[in-house]
């Protein structure tokens, strides 16, 4: 196998075991974006799985004398000659220098924007339940009660009966 494949088939590998695909599901919120997260993590296994099965290996060696007894040495010597001048170039990654401070800088806005997510969410589940504790509260409560405790409500509706504002 070339460096160059086997490398690559290293990163990916160790790439999909870094990956926390747990904590980025429980991100998802859509059912929309959870069924197109599935379908990345599942691309992504996929393409993993065939640099792993593809490029982990190195090739079968050529038996050049069995070439040789069929075809004969000197077309053979040539195929081999051309074989062995076969360079295949390293990778040379340009472009992560490029994104990776970028990245980094969406994965802190990221952390951020969760953390403030999650104190919304207990605020409104506060709310919630202060909603739902007054609504108990108010559907108990007779007018009396209301009226108590709401002075300035019950002022106005006296006002209303006395000043024959409801139009009976």
């Amino acid at each position: 196998m070339s460096g160059a494949g086997k490398k690559i088939a290293d990163v990916a590998f160790k790439a999909g075991r870094t990956i926390d695909w747990d904590g980025m599901a429980k991100l998802m919120v859509s059912d929309e974006a959870k069924k197109d997260f599935s379908s990345l993590r599942r691309a992504f296994d996929e393409v993993n799985s065939q640099l792993q099965t593809k490029f982990s290996q190195e090739p079968e060696p050529i038996d050049w004398e069995y070439y040789r007894k069929g075809i004969g040495s000197r077309l053979v010597d040539m195929y081999k000659e051309a074989y062995e001048s076969v360079e295949i170039p390293k990778y040379v990654d340009n472009v992560t220098p490029q994104y990776k401070p970028k990245f980094d800088a969406l994965l802190v806005e990221l952390k951020e924007a969760e953390e403030k997510s999650v104190k919304e969410s207990a605020r409104l589940e506060k709310e919630i339940a202060d909603v739902q504790e007054l609504k108990t509260k108010l559907s108990t409560m007779t007018a009396e009660e209301y009226f108590e405790k709401h002075p300035e409500l019950k002022q106005k509706f006296d006002d209303e009966i006395r000043n024959d504002y409801w139009g009976y």
